[in-house]
């Protein structure tokens, strides 16, 4: 009986005070820099689904080592930030105290699953030896021009009276107290990611990347070419500038739409007749948060600027001009034309407020050079009636000189055409905004920023770093950052004058933190830089990054604009921090939804690792199914991997006495493709079929007399990454010493851990199948499979399917009308 209790135990301590796992910075190995996502320490604890990117990183480590790779495999805590605050506040335990313990039971828990990190490089963002480098990030954002401060709203809980972040904003309200979440004004801190827009999407090019995230990503930088176009205001010396990717529709633009706080609006409240109007709808959009404007589902409301009117620049005539809260400030330039006719959106306000549409494209087809129109009838339903909208390219119509070109063309000339008369401008637009960074929590790193009454906004000298977060202070939410609070934090003077000053009370996103972690590892106790660039050249960028995909946008897009930053300045030699990235899949409950405590459906991974070993644990949950898959937990399928590794134990008794020097030679065969098989799988994540492999061949080796003991080592390396304990037991049981040299990590002739031996490698002429399984399909469907040789003859493969029971059943008489062969793969039968 395989004892995974003892067994895992000794073997977790062993590696640890052998420092096995130990990377050597600048070996002459090829390195490979194998990174996950670090976890917030929340007081939950691990969940299922952490150790399944966890264990994939390890088995890749695991198996570069043994090709030779110098590997870098580090772990840390994303120690900062709202969870770890908010699990403070529930519990009333300060939170560097509750993130700490939080810390140590994450650490255990990890280590309980044998993973292969150096932890001798342990970084833990809350640490003022770390948040000293987040401070300086900082600094170096601002001394660039890339960080600077403005007024702006910001999600405000009055029952809590705190800050939130869009995160905590669910349905409108405050995801802890349940409050209708409210927007306030605030001063707050940005850092200008803007500046890098073009260069993150082109970057996107030349990474290995899912590709749905880099579309997430190049949707979120949201790169818009068009025009710019000058709408003026009639009587008035005024113009409103409206950004669209389509001026090919302008002559059908029949009213504007500004957003409620637009600076027009103010400019001209004395010709706004009904001002009173306006002024309490602009009022009223304030209180509303970015995401219950821009809800696709809610009604579009507005309100016209009556007594004002704009000229459509194409065609000279007076268009109404209207409020909307759906309009946002910060997106182009405030403003829209909008065109009834050829825009869902634009349409419904239309017909609400009774607005002219009039159509200004068809669809039309190219052939033989010409341009045919053809009716199309794109409908949509209202509730009510169905009114025709297209909203594609076509042909023009309604449009003066430009009738008749289409839409690509059209947007040139019409362009060129209002430039000449000074009321267009092509313009690049992007959606993405500045990063707002400020926060009014105590659990961070504080803004090294000083404010003095005479010189203003002084920063702290990078000498004077970290600024330590004060510890005089109430943690708990009283409406403005705790730091404000704080006697000790503002006993400063201005380093410039000497006068008196305050520091910034706010505190940086916990993104902040997240977005250079990677290059801390490269060398964690360095007191003089953030890293040292010889270790920076050497170990970076990260050959391999592992994560979940909901951090596609906010945390992968920081990181690449913090890469990019120190590139642009010489600081570095790359600007791309990760260059392979793989996201895992949701592990869901046995009942197939999410795990929630509410639900009581959580799988505890510590109960798992109890019961039936770690081992057992890292196996199933590669063997659940694709690694990117989300794949609801099954009981009965970690029992299964139990039995799988008590099957390997069995074995390993049957072959103590035999020789190496034994031949098995259909054996020798199958190893050296399993070999081949769990090498390629576990290059490209496809973990799960490797395991099956592993599977396969211990169901053979369970019906072999004899095992020679040269394959059976062969087999127990290709399973040590994935079983690592079970395997480096047995591996001793053959008569290997296990130890290193002086506890340096490097392997002596005495040494023979498993995990310093070489890859086994395959024999290319045993890789060469002398039989296959031959699938026989019935109409498309797999019907049986039969052993069969390599290079079996159509008609061979004819004979011996029909030969089939089970085929004979299928076909039942019927009128075969022909066969489909697919040489050594599949034979399929249609009747």
């Amino acid at each position: 009986m395989y004892n995974h209790k003892e067994i895992e135990k000794k073997w977790q301590k062993k590696w640890e005070k052998d420092r096995l796992y130990k990377s050597q910075d600048f070996s002459d190995k090829p390195k490979f820099y194998c990174l996950d996502m670090f976890p917030y320490p929340s007081g939950a604890g691990l969940h299922v689904g952490h150790p399944e990117g966890y264990t994939a990183t390890d088995i890749v480590s695991r198996y570069k080592r043994m090709n030779g790779y110098n590997v870098l495999h580090p772990m840390g805590w994303d120690a900062f930030g709202l969870p770890a605050e908010n699990y403070a506040i529930k519990t009333k335990v300060h939170p560097d105290k509750s993130t700490h313990e939080n810390i140590n039971r994450f650490r255990e828990q990890i280590q309980s699953l044998g993973l292969s990190y150096d932890w001798e490089r342990e970084v833990d963002t809350s640490s003022p030896e770390y948040y000293k480098w987040t401070q300086w990030f900082f600094l170096f954002l601002y001394k660039n021009g890339w960080a600077y401060r403005k007024k702006a709203p910001v999600n405000w809980c009055p029952s809590c009276q705190t800050v939130l972040a869009n995160e905590q904003v669910i349905d409108g309200a405050c995801d802890r107290c349940k409050t209708k979440v409210i927007q306030k004004e605030l001063k707050q801190w940005f850092f200008k990611i803007t500046d890098f827009a073009e260069e993150l999407i082109a970057g996107l090019d030349k990474i290995d990347w899912p590709e749905s995230t880099k579309i997430m990503q190049r949707h979120w930088i949201g790169k818009s070419e068009g025009a710019e176009i000058k709408f003026s205001i009639f009587n008035f010396q005024f113009s409103i500038s409206v950004f669209t990717t389509r001026p090919d529709t302008i002559f059908g633009a029949t009213y504007l739409v500004l957003a409620p706080e637009h600076k027009i609006v103010e400019k001209l409240k004395d010709k706004i007749e009904n001002y009173a109007e306006i002024e309490k709808y602009v009022l009223a959009s304030k209180k509303k948060t970015e995401r219950e404007r821009l809800a696709q589902e809610k009604e579009k409301t507005g309100v016209e600027l009556k007594g004002i009117k704009a000229i459509n620049p194409a065609n000279n005539q007076e268009i109404p001009i209207f409020i909307a809260d759906y309009v946002l400030k910060g997106y182009g330039t405030g403003a829209i034309m909008a065109v009834p006719k050829h825009d869902l959106r634009d349409y419904l306000f239309a017909q609400k407020y009774n607005l002219p549409i009039v159509e200004v494209i068809k669809l039309c087809e190219i052939k033989n050079e010409k341009l045919k129109i053809k009716n199309h009838n794109l409908k949509f339903k209202n509730n009510r009636e169905e009114e025709l909208v297209y909203e594609d390219e076509g042909v023009l119509v309604n449009s003066g000189e430009f009738n008749g070109l289409d839409s690509e063309a059209a947007r040139e000339k019409i362009t060129e055409w209002l430039a000449t008369k000074g009321l267009a401008k092509k313009k690049i637009n992007y959606k993405l905004r500045d990063w707002l960074i400020s926060r009014q929590r105590y659990w961070g790193a504080p803004i090294p920023i000083f404010y003095c009454e005479k010189c203003g906004e002084v920063p702290v000298s990078e000498e004077d770093l970290p600024v330590l977060l004060p510890r005089d202070v109430d943690f708990m939410p009283h409406g403005e950052s705790p730091l404000t609070r704080s006697k000790e934090f503002h006993k400063v003077k201005c380093p410039k004058c000497g006068g008196k000053a305050r520091r910034e009370s706010d505190t940086m996103d916990t993104f902040v933190c997240s977005s250079w972690y990677f290059f801390r590892y490269c060398d964690p106790k360095n007191a003089e830089e953030f890293a040292s660039k010889k270790l920076l050249k050497y170990w970076m960028p990260v050959d391999l990054y592992v994560g979940g995909a909901e951090h596609t946008v906010l945390h992968l897009l920081y990181s690449r604009f913090f890469t990019k930053a120190l590139h642009k300045k010489g600081l570095i030699n790359f600007d791309e921090p990760f260059l392979k990235l793989r996201h895992q899949g949701m592990i869901l409950a046995e009942d197939g939804r999410k795990m929630s405590k509410s639900l009581g459906n959580v799988i505890n991974p510590d109960e798992v690792v109890e019961k039936y070993g770690a081992d057992t644990m890292r196996m199933y949950e590669m063997f659940m199914g694709p690694f990117e898959d989300s794949i609801a937990w099954n009981t009965k399928g970690v029992i299964g991997v139990r039995r799988f590794l008590e099957k390997v134990w069995k074995i390993k008794s049957g072959i103590r006495n035999q020789e190496s020097g034994t031949r098995n030679n259909k054996l020798d065969g199958l190893v050296h493709r399993i070999i081949k098989k769990v090498g390629v799988d576990i290059e490209n994540f496809k973990f799960n079929t490797a395991v099956a492999s592993l599977m396969i061949l211990v169901n053979h080796m369970e019906r072999e007399e004899f095992i020679p003991q040269h394959l059976f080592e062969s087999f127990l390396k290709i399973l040590s990454p994935f079983a690592p304990h079970l395997a480096e037991e047995l591996w001793t049981q053959l008569g290997y010493k296990v130890g290193d040299a002086e506890g340096s990590g490097t392997a002596d002739e005495g040494s023979k851990s498993i995990f310093v031996e070489k890859w086994p490698e395959y024999d290319l002429r045993l890789v060469q199948e002398d039989e296959v399984d031959l699938v026989i399909q019935v109409n498309g469907k797999v019907r049986a499979v039969v052993q069969v040789k390599t290079d079996i003859s159509e008609s061979e493969a004819k004979k011996i399917a029909l030969k089939q029971e089970k085929i004979k059943k299928w076909i039942g008489g019927k009128k075969v009308r022909k066969f489909i062969f697919v040489p050594g793969r599949l034979i399929n039968i249609v009747i």
